[in-house]
């Protein structure tokens, strides 16, 4: 279908810009795959998973109709108005209350979108306000990129360290912080994941 002006002005998509580019169904299994058994961080979840779930159906898979089957599905406005009860709720409000930087968001891009609300939900979830894995030290360009550990200076000839183990009380610190972030983000830690699959 061809998009109205309304909805032009909110993302930016045109009618031109779309010509060529692949239908759902010519992406539906490499799409499916990317997502099973994965966690979907999805603002007001319900909205979105609606339509993929309808796209599935249209293709007569109706065992994919229900993404809930087939992955975990966080939803962060139901996480934020737990938190935040009476109030703005938005994506752009959520920015404004972490101290996220949205200037960029004049569209309503999916890629800067999800790029906010990961920084929305580490916010929400525990104060983290970074997914980078660059690294901040001597090994790091000014952009926070990783430069390959070209300065990374390495200490040799020292006997290695002691290592001190957890006290019990310490243990029980641990886990009760971990719990809290469990029912903070609606789910297990990551480290909780991690930890019980190498276990298993």
């Amino acid at each position: 279908r061809e998009s109205d002006e309304g909805a032009i002005n909110v993302h930016g998509i045109t009618d031109a810009f779309l010509v060529g580019k692949p239908r759902f169904g010519d992406v539906a299994e490499e799409f499916f795959a990317f997502i099973q058994g994965a966690t979907l961080v999805i603002h007001n979840a319900a909205f979105d998973v609606g339509f993929i779930n309808n796209e599935f159906a249209l293709l007569g898979q109706q065992d994919r109709a229900d993404l809930s089957q087939h992955c975990t599905i966080l939803d962060t406005l139901l996480l934020a108005r737990a938190r935040h009860p009476g109030q703005r709720n938005s994506l752009d409000a959520l920015c404004k209350r972490y101290d996220i930087d949205n200037s960029g968001r004049e569209l309503h891009g999916a890629l800067l979108d999800a790029e906010l609300l990961a920084d929305v939900y580490l916010a929400m979830t525990g104060g983290q306000t970074s997914l980078s894995l660059a690294g901040h030290g001597s090994d790091s360009d000014e952009n926070g990129q990783g430069s390959g550990g070209a300065d990374i200076r390495r200490i040799s000839g020292r006997a290695p360290g002691r290592v001190i183990l957890a006290a019990p009380d310490e243990l029980e610190a641990h886990a009760e912080r971990l719990a809290a972030i469990a029912k903070s983000a609606g789910g297990p830690s990551l480290w909780q994941a991690l930890t019980e699959r190498s276990a298993d």
